[in-house]
């Protein structure tokens, strides 16, 4: 599923800076890390900086190496963000995209980011869909929006999640004092070794072993985590209808479910100057195939067919 565990999993590279986001109220503060431009110069008049979003229980870690060969090859800054109740961000108690997205404006706002092409992988997709979606959002905010393998789509979330959770709160209620013995637990709901390292990612250091995850905030949220926010144009569910005619990016990966001709036809009428890009991966193409996925951001952003 996840492939790639030394992508995921690699070290911070030097060069790359690490700072926490003051936020104003309502806001939470992002922890974030910024790997600077390769040069003075950037890709494109298009776009001044590259801000990237994490999936579900993943974190600004699992992009840094791939953040940091971006800002080179893009030569504008790469700053990857840790969304709320993940990574080292503080927790809250709603997730909602609304409250999702209103973090990564903030953020963009405070930083004084402007013509920003907004990278979101899975969860982060949706976030980055829905930043894109929001009618407050001034003119100019964004340049490009860019979701990797994920779509606007409304449904329920995999079981497997919710199994996750409760692993976790079983390795809590343990009290391990060892991660050996909490991936033991684990992996009796999780075999995957890749799925597994990625997950135990998020165990604090010390003893007994503890996640920094919020885990009982999460197991609430992750019915949310399948919806969307606006309505789809055309329906008249309540909801507000909304369309961004900004240039757009869908990743798929060939080998994955996420993205399929359904959902692809929904994403066209959310977004309906959307390009549509497949790579032969998995759900996480930005760590099975790095050079293809930089290589489509790239063309993308330069204004080159991708597809």
């Amino acid at each position: 599923m996840l492939g790639a565990t030394a992508a995921l999993l690699r070290a911070v590279p030097r060069g790359v800076q690490h700072r926490h986001f003051a936020t104003s109220p309502g806001a939470v503060k992002l922890a974030y890390d910024v790997a600077p431009p390769g040069s003075a110069r950037g890709v494109s008049e298009k776009t001044n900086a590259v801000v990237v979003l994490h999936g579900l229980y993943g974190s600004r870690r699992n992009w840094r190496s791939i953040a940091k060969r971006a800002a080179h090859m893009l030569c504008v800054p790469v700053y990857s963000l840790d969304l709320r109740n993940h990574g080292e961000s503080p927790h809250a108690e709603t997730m909602t995209y609304e409250d999702m997205a209103g973090d990564v404006h903030a953020f963009i706002q405070e930083q004084r980011l402007n013509k920003v092409a907004l990278i979101g992988h899975s969860l982060g997709g949706k976030v980055a869909m829905t930043l894109a979606l929001n009618p407050a959002v001034p003119q100019g905010t964004l340049s490009h929006m860019i979701s990797v393998d994920m779509s606007p789509s409304q449904g329920a979330i995999s079981p497997g999640f919710m199994a996750y959770i409760k692993a976790m709160k079983e390795i809590e209620r343990a009290n391990v004092s060892k991660q050996s013995d909490a991936q033991a637990i684990l992996s009796r709901t999780e075999p995957d070794p890749d799925v597994l390292q990625f997950l135990l990612t998020n165990l604090l250091p010390g003893a007994p072993k503890r996640f920094r995850l919020p885990l009982d905030t999460l197991q609430r949220s992750l019915e949310g985590v399948g919806a969307f926010p606006f309505a789809q144009p055309g329906a008249d569910d309540g909801r507000e209808v909304r369309t961004w005619d900004g240039p757009s990016l869908f990743i798929k990966g060939k080998k994955s479910k996420y993205l399929n001709r359904h959902t692809i036809a929904l994403a066209k009428e959310y977004f309906p100057h959307m390009q549509l890009a497949e790579m032969d991966t998995g759900h996480w193409c930005q760590a099975e195939d790095p050079a293809t996925f930089l290589d489509y951001i790239q063309r993308f952003l330069c204004g080159d067919p991708v597809s």
